[in-house]
């Protein structure tokens, strides 16, 4: 064995003894309230496909129109040749969508955030993140160079001394704040009229990731600026299309000057050939249902699912549809969605470096799809579970 080989086997074997070692498991089927993982059939409560739209017919008939008519691969970059008129006519209606004036797509939402922040700010400048802000929004600030400060998760009185400090010590700089509207694993809102109001104050720079709000939040599933009607104050919002959108990629939406500066200066987009024409035409199309009004009664049925799960896990008022149980310790989480996966349900095991340490949960989605049964089935199952752990704990 090489010393290599060595080495990445002891790291293997510390990540295990650790109870965070992970694994791909085979998925044989299409996302939907149950899916084929490594042959037994499971019901699906980790999928952020939120209005069940990845297996939908339409998305379905769009991606193959677009193969039929643009093939299976884009052949270049965008600024070489692979600018094909599915990604001009996402992009278009994309904008229109999110009430900016353009967007610009990406391969995935973490390119998205990876070309754009370092786009943005650099050596000089300052990155003040919300603690709980996603990986690729962490790891693009670090890319970027700049200063980074970090507030307490939606604290804002932090938040509005780290923009004085910035003020004050370092006037030239350019100063972006970075949110989530909703935090991918506790599934809370950033409470973003008021960080728009001090970053307007203290003369800042807005970057939001709307990843998990798009489809599920505001008038037509367009997002929490959109709700709160302060999209034209915020500087940069980030979309996925992978999550309520059922099709891959991401996205940056914001003025078209905006748009056109990433497009010479984004490297995650200059140096990335095209996404898939078929993916492109899916997003195009989903965002269509949700722009006519044909996914209305999908978001309802969504929120009455989301509120049903909640009372039946004994949860207050959902924010979005994440609904995360606590669980603190590794090992006890792996039991649990072990139980859950026994019984017929397919939960999240969210461990570090996903959360932080102590932190670890099962991270429950609902989603339009769910029947009240098997709400009311992973209801029971989970409420046993916990009340059986708790049992073997207090002795």
């Amino acid at each position: 064995m090489s010393d290599f080989d060595r080495w990445i086997g002891e790291e293997l074997e510390r990540i295990t003894a650790q109870h965070l070692h992970r694994s791909l498991r085979r998925v044989d089927s299409a996302q939907g309230a149950e899916v084929v993982v490594d042959g037994r059939t499971l019901v699906n409560f980790s999928s952020n496909d939120y209005l069940g739209l990845a297996n939908h017919p339409r998305l379905r008939a769009a991606a193959a129109a677009a193969i039929e008519q643009f093939g299976a691969g884009s052949g270049s970059a965008r600024l070489i040749c692979g600018n094909l008129a599915p990604h001009a006519e996402l992009e278009e209606t994309l904008a229109r969508f999110k009430g900016t004036e353009a967007a610009l797509t990406f391969a995935s939402g973490f390119a998205a955030a990876l070309g754009t922040i370092p786009a943005l700010v650099g050596k000089g400048d300052i990155v003040i993140l919300d603690k709980l802000s996603h990986a690729c929004l962490v790891d693009a600030a670090r890319l970027s160079e700049a200063t980074i400060r970090v507030f307490p998760h939606n604290h804002l009185g932090k938040l509005e001394r780290l923009l004085n400090w910035a003020r004050e010590t370092h006037p030239a700089a350019r100063v972006l704040v970075v949110t989530e509207s909703v935090f991918s694993m506790d599934g809370d809102r950033a409470p973003l009229r008021e960080i728009v109001e001090l970053k307007d104050r203290f003369g800042a720079w807005l970057f939001l990731d709307e990843a998990h709000a798009a489809g599920v939040i505001g008038p037509c599933g367009r997002g929490l600026a959109a709700e709160l009607g302060v999209t034209d104050r915020v500087d940069v919002q980030m979309a996925t299309l992978g999550k309520a959108l059922g099709s891959s990629g991401g996205a940056i939406c914001g003025s078209s000057k905006l748009i056109d500066f990433l497009v010479n200066r984004a490297r995650s987009f200059i140096f990335s050939t095209a996404p898939a024409p078929s993916a492109a035409a899916a997003a195009r199309e989903a965002l269509q249902l949700l722009e006519r009004g044909e996914m209305e009664s999908a978001r309802q049925t969504l929120w009455r699912n989301i509120r049903a799960l909640a009372s039946g896990l004994r949860q207050p008022e959902p924010q979005s549809a994440i609904l995360p149980i606590p669980t603190g310790d590794e090992e006890r989480t792996m039991a649990m969605a072990g139980h859950l996966a026994d019984r017929g349900f397919w939960v999240g095991a969210i461990r570090p470096p996903t959360v932080p340490k102590f932190q670890a949960r099962l991270r429950i989605v609902a989603t339009s799809i769910h029947s009240d049964a098997q709400i009311e089935n992973l209801s029971a199952v989970l409420n046993d579970a916990q009340n059986i752990n708790k049992s073997s704990r207090q002795r």
